[in-house]
């Protein structure tokens, strides 16, 4: 694996004020088909640069999050205390780009005091020295959320398990997995009420894509509110970005996984209620965990989200999958009723 030069302070966690990477942008309608992997081996080295590394540094733990951002070019943030959902404090980070030169790509974190010490990322590990001369090492982890796999309880409706698509409206099963790729995306053919979803997804690597056009898809309740799907490795957690309702509320934690691993929402929702006038006299709620870690705690949902397939009202809905136009693919969908 070729070595990439990384200029970094793990001694100093100053939160700083530059725009994070990949910052969120207006949606806008796709004009050109950007490049996407679905598969590991065909992604390209910056592909197997980019991911989560963890490990020990001078005072505690460290995380840094490396971002692929195309024709060798990358983003990331260095965390204190692990990393998001898995030790961060949610505050302390440091933003840096970076821009590969023939074989090595220079990192540089910009910290107030202008210190910086320089490593390199090479078979899977981030090695530098910290400032007392200590050697440092992160090593890259792939994590697993702890639901990925979870089976059915008794009673519950499955809607996927990788046989066929039968309990869509349209459907497409590619090696085992549901595609998206069908105009409209996918609605159940059986409709619910107050539920417990549970599914799987898999985002693709697009490391020339931004904003909304970086794996965008989504997982509507009812058809008529949001849990927002896209890749958002990296990023702060915006409303419209992975794990936030869309437009309504940002999640408490960004833990997206890197594209091209599974990844998990474990949802409870409850419906709206409405009167015998069909006057709506209480809002859903719904209570999300991604990957394991709990992002959206009862929030309201004051309104339908923008593209739901049905308005606010008081019959039950599909659960929808939404198709945005880029390759997501879904595993292990199936909803409990209450």
């Amino acid at each position: 694996m070729k070595k990439i030069l990384l200029v970094v302070c793990l001694a100093a966690f100053t939160a700083l004020a530059a725009d994070p990477p990949l910052e969120k942008q207006p949606e806008k309608a796709r004009t050109t088909q950007l490049e996407a992997f679905t598969d590991p081996d065909q992604a390209g080295p910056d592909y197997q640069t980019q991911g989560e590394y963890a490990g020990d540094v001078p005072g505690g733990k460290a995380g840094i999050q490396v971002i692929a951002e195309g024709d060798g070019q990358f983003a990331g943030r260095v965390v204190r205390g692990g990393l998001p959902g898995d030790g961060w404090d949610g505050k302390t980070e440091i933003k840096f780009t970076a821009k590969r030169q023939d074989d090595k790509a220079p990192f540089a974190f910009s910290i107030p005091k202008g210190d910086k010490i320089t490593g390199e990322i090479a078979d899977g590990k981030i090695r530098t020295t910290a400032q007392d001369g200590t050697p440092v090492e992160l090593k890259r982890v792939v994590r697993h959320s702890p639901t990925e796999g979870a089976r059915p309880p008794a009673g519950a409706v499955v809607l996927f398990d990788g046989a066929n698509a039968d309990a869509w409206d349209k459907g497409k099963v590619e090696n085992g997995c549901l595609s998206v790729a069908v105009p409209g995306g996918l609605r159940s053919k059986q409709t619910f009420g107050d539920c417990t979803v549970h599914v799987e997804f898999r985002l693709p690597f697009m490391p020339k894509a931004r904003g909304q056009q970086r794996g965008n898809s989504g997982v509507y309740l009812q058809g008529r509110y949001e849990v927002q799907v896209l890749d958002s490795f990296g990023l702060k957690g915006e409303n419209n970005e992975c794990g936030g309702i869309y437009e309504l509320h940002a999640p408490l934690v960004n833990v997206c996984y890197p594209p091209l691993q599974w990844q998990t929402y474990d949802i409870d929702y409850t419906a709206a209620r409405y009167g015998p006038d069909g006057t709506k006299s209480a809002n859903a709620r719904i209570t999300v965990k991604h990957n394991g870690v709990l992002i959206q705690d009862n929030a309201e949902l004051t309104r339908a989200t923008r593209a739901a397939i049905l308005k606010e009202g008081p019959e039950p809905g599909p659960l929808h999958l939404q198709n945005h136009g880029d390759p997501v693919v879904y595993r292990n969908v199936w909803v409990r009723e209450r």
